[in-house]
Parts: C-alpha cells; structure tokens; sequence
C-alpha cells in the first residue's frame, strides 16, 4: 500500500459516537492530559526547534483547560464553535481551540511552566501551515489542518444559508443548526472536492505555472469537480480547459486533504493523446511539456522547480518520476 499523503492521518480515531454525549465532552475538555490545538486567525502553533525546522508544540497543548472557565463557560465554546472535538490519538483526546478573538494569543498560552520544559518563549509562534513546506511531523501536520479545517467552518457558517438566522454549534462542533425553530436547519462541515492530475505522453509529463507561484514553480493541473459530472470527467475537462490537450485513460493515484480553506485532493494519473498546448491564461501563465531524463537531472532553481513537497502534486511527479506511475508510448 503508499504511504499516506501529507495532511492525512491515518490511525487517528475521530470518535463520531462520542461527539453527542456532552458530558464525555465535558470530562474531556477538564482532563489534564487532553491536547489542544490552538488555531488563531488560521494560523497554527509552532516551535522553532534546533536547525530551524518548526514542529506542532505538542508540549504546549496539555494543560489549557482549566483557562477555559467551568463546565457552564466550556459548553458556551462549545456552542460558539470556540471549541471542537477532533478525536483519539494515543488514548488522549484532541480538540481544536480557536483564539481568534485574542489579540496577544501567545501571553495566555505561554507559561513559566512551559518556559522550564526548555522551550523559549521567542521560538513559539502561530504561522501559516501552508509555508512551512511539509517540514512538520506528519501526524502533527494532520491535526493542525484538521484543526484548521474546523475552525474556518465555524467563522464562515454563523448564520443559517437557509434563513439567514444565527446558528449554534453541536455534536461538539461537527453540525450547527439554525437556532429558528421554525427552521431548524441542520449545517455539517463541507469538504470540496477537486481533482489533480498529472498528465504524461510517453517520456515526458505536462507541468503548468500560475501566476500566484514561487518563482520557477510548475505543477500538475487541477481543478474543481462540477455539479453532475463525474472524477474522470473532470479530470479530461480541467486539462482540455487549461491547455487543450486531450486525455485519454484516466487512473486513480490518492487523495489528500487539503484545508486550504477546504478542499479534498483526488489525484489522477492521465493519458493524453494529444501534444499541442494552447494555454487558458486565464488561468495559467505557463504550461509546458517537461521530459523524465531532464526533470531527475534538474536541480530547482528560480527557472524550473517542482510543487511543494508537502503537495500531493509533488507526490504524483515523484512517483512517476521513479517508476511507481507509468507513461505509455507513442
């Protein structure tokens, strides 16, 4: 079997039966061992540790509930979708913490008792999990998007799309429902699903640039899946949108999550049958066919580098690059 994308979490136990009993909840919330994940204006907490390399500061999670005020104080977060429930790891449950409303964050969460575990209080900071390049453990980059994840929901679904009156948090911050009886409307988390795909002829791979990237950065194509069309059919439209190329054998590779903001990546591996590219500037600057013996010789530069190595795009290049995905011959 591969290896799991970054971002996923494999053996981490969500709990879903859980999430109704408030008081379990509760107990939790007021648990000593419990680990929260702080999330502030979509920003995660880190560490900078020895060499520079930044990693979730799990010694920083435990602790924080008696800052939450009593029973009363923590089902009011939780209603506000302040707090919410994100599951299992190693017997301990995690919540996300969203401090958004704090001006100085870091002042509440950092203590002399934190500063004797050897961590200063000048390497602790919130940053954006999308710039620190898939040098985060795994398991703890995974909670972090998942924490993430939830706490936009909550911010951006405040008020019923059905009535447009205020909602609440329930199922410890997995649905909010309308607070007009009458209405009722229940809300559940939404994930956006967009299909990824690198598309090979032969020895070579189609790479496109938008302008929104780092310098020299190309990647594969992606796109979102419309409403009554099916993975493949997006994967074929995406590609003959944005570069006129034809496909024709589409395979699934993997998926990823991708909470930014709230996307879930469904990667594909795309015979084209076509070679003319003729681009959609629109919506990209580049795009241009790039040829395997090249592309393992290259070294990345501000002309020509490879997707962010904690994107399943860099994944799909790399797993054809060495064999795992194979090109077909003309």
């Amino acid at each position: 079997m591969r290896m799991p994308n970054y971002y996923a979490a494999p053996g981490f136990e969500r709990a879903g039966l859980r999430r109704r009993e408030m008081s379990w909840i509760i107990e939790r919330i007021a648990d000593p061992a419990t680990l929260f994940v702080p999330v502030w204006r979509n920003h995660n907490l880190v560490v900078e540790i020895e060499g520079g390399d930044p990693r979730a500061i799990a010694l920083g999670w435990t602790g924080i509930g008696p800052l939450l005020g009593d029973m009363i104080a923590a089902e009011e977060r939780l209603q506000r979708g302040e707090i919410v429930f994100l599951g299992i790891l190693e017997e301990r449950a995690h919540f996300a913490l969203d401090l958004s409303p704090i001006e100085a964050p870091l002042e509440m969460l950092y203590s002399p008792a934190r500063a004797a575990s050897g961590i200063e209080a000048a390497n602790v900071r919130f940053a954006d999990l999308r710039q620190l390049g898939g040098r985060l453990d795994r398991t703890e980059a995974a909670l972090l998007a998942h924490a993430r994840a939830m706490i936009y929901w909550h911010a951006r679904h405040r008020f019923c799309g059905v009535c447009g009156n205020p909602t609440r948090a329930e199922e410890a911050g997995h649905m909010r429902r309308c607070t007009d009886p009458a209405c009722n409307s229940m809300h559940f988390p939404r994930t956006d699903p967009a299909v990824i795909m690198l598309v090979t002829y032969g020895e070579s791979a189609l790479m496109g640039r938008s302008r929104n990237f780092p310098p020299g950065m190309y990647s594969t194509l992606a796109g979102f899946v419309e409403p009554g069309e099916s993975l493949e059919d997006a994967v074929a439209r995406e590609v003959r949108e944005e570069t006129g190329i034809e496909v024709g054998t589409v395979d699934y590779h993997s998926s990823q999550p991708w909470p930014f903001p709230a996307n879930i990546m469904l990667g594909f591996h795309a015979e084209a049958l076509t070679t003319a590219i003729t681009v959609d500037f629109g919506e990209l600057e580049d795009a241009r066919w790039v040829e395997r013996g090249w592309l393992l010789s290259h070294a990345d530069d501000d002309t020509f580098r490879l997707p962010r190595r904690d994107s399943i795009a860099r994944r799909l290049v790399e797993d054809w690059l060495h064999g795992h995905i194979s090109g077909i011959s003309h």
